[in-house]
């Protein structure tokens, strides 16, 4: 069960690296065209804790299984 819980954690932060950089890409974009930004890094951040509490629940599970 922990390593299925692991790979989960593990697949999710891969994911998650992605979404981040094509959010980054989008602000970029719309910065570079003088729009707003506002929205798109609220976004972002909120994307940004989504991915710590994705990599806090694989360190727990790695320490669970260490244990």
């Amino acid at each position: 069960m922990l390593l299925q819980h692991l790979a989960l954690a593990e697949r999710h932060i891969s994911e998650g690296a992605e979404h981040l950089a094509k959010q980054q890409e989008l602000i970029d974009r719309l910065a570079s065209h003088k729009h707003d930004t506002k929205d798109a890094m609220a976004v972002l951040t909120t994307m940004r804790k989504t991915q710590a509490n994705h990599l806090q629940d694989r360190d727990r599970v790695v320490k669970e299984l260490e244990q």
